[in-house]
């Protein structure tokens, strides 16, 4: 096992619902994860696309076909624009479950001071 495997599996950090992970009283949601990645891979893609424009003598030791560089951007934009959806529907679930236990917990309140 990793260190950081351990890390979020020891008494430090756990895992809760929701896909948020507590670290020390600090909450991160797993969909800042994913919009951090959607972002390293847009901005790859915009490197691999001025790729095409640089000529071939100022690459030495890398392709210089102009498609290939075309064809890496296109899966790098690709795959930054899936994490992207990825982090939206995350973060969208996220919010209904803390909405829920919000709900969960006013309703509890509530039912106790009737008693």
């Amino acid at each position: 096992m990793s260190k950081v495997a351990l890390d979020l599996a020891g008494p430090r950090g756990e895992t809760t619902a929701g896909g948020k992970i507590k670290a020390g009283g600090l909450v991160l949601f797993m969909s800042r994860n994913f919009y951090v990645l959607a972002g390293t891979l847009v901005l790859l893609s915009l490197v691999s696309g001025a790729m095409t424009f640089v000529p071939s003598s100022f690459q030495p030791g890398l392709p210089a076909n102009a498609s290939l560089w075309k064809t890496l951007a296109l899966f790098l934009l690709l795959g930054g624009l899936i994490s992207m959806l990825v982090g939206s529907m995350s973060n969208l679930f996220e919010q209904v479950d803390r909405r829920t236990e919000a709900r969960r917990q006013s309703e509890r309140k509530r039912r106790q001071k009737g008693l």
